[in-house]
């Protein structure tokens, strides 16, 4: 079992919001958890998979970005991004600040790229990526690939993405993660599409990655 608790810390910008999983027997750890472009904290894919993780012994900290934080609905801004990973960086110092063990970024498409993106930059921010439904390229739009990163990525990460996702199919995934020197695993979820967990997902589907991902951060 697992409490959670909504979450606020506005003592610099860019403020933190959202919801804070505790769990009933800590290992330590903690995750940073955040969303895609169209979604907010709230999606079902977050919730279920902070309370898979909490469950098992992390501390997760799923919340807002910044921009989510300016406006309920719409996309992020391309020339704000950079605030979004302000964001993240201020949500893994707070989360750090309340745990011993080991921190964690994660996020859900857009969440996940910019995670990615900031630990590029910051390779000892956190002691692993999370990155699901990596937006590796727009659908249709094979050749605008997203990965002038991928070749500074020294941090170790689990890409989770499902078989039928528009946004990178599993060759193209295989072959953009080639790039990355870190140690990294792809996850293939069969019959998924973008959102992981859609109308026909299996309900033992935050377990899967949770098993993964310690399995993956074990060594």
């Amino acid at each position: 079992m697992s409490a959670v608790h909504e979450f606020s810390d506005v003592s610099s910008e860019p403020a933190v919001r959202g919801f804070l999983h505790e769990s009933s027997l800590p290992n330590g750890d903690a995750l940073v958890l955040t969303h895609g472009a169209g979604a907010n904290c709230q999606s079902k894919l977050l919730i279920a998979l902070a309370g898979a993780f909490a469950d098992a012994g992390y501390a997760v900290l799923r919340c807002d970005l910044p921009f989510r934080q300016s406006r309920p609905h719409g996309p992020p801004f391309p020339a704000l991004a950079a605030r979004d990973r302000e964001g993240l960086r201020r949500a893994v110092d707070v989360l750090r600040s309340k745990m011993s063990g080991r921190i964690f970024l994660g996020g859900h498409s857009y969440g996940g790229r910019q995670s990615s993106m900031l630990v590029a930059e910051q390779p000892e921010l956190v002691a692993g990526l999370l990155l699901l439904s990596y937006p590796l390229h727009p659908p249709r739009k094979p050749a605008e690939l997203r990965t002038g990163h991928f070749s500074r990525l020294t941090t170790p990460a689990l890409f989770v993405h499902g078989s039928r996702d528009p946004f990178g199919l599993h060759d193209e995934m295989k072959t953009a993660l080639a790039l990355i020197p870190a140690r990294k695993t792809l996850l293939e979820i069969e019959g998924a599409g973008h959102e992981l967990l859609g109308k026909k997902a299996e309900d033992d589907l935050p377990a899967r990655i949770v098993q993964a991902f310690q399995e993956f951060f074990t060594v």
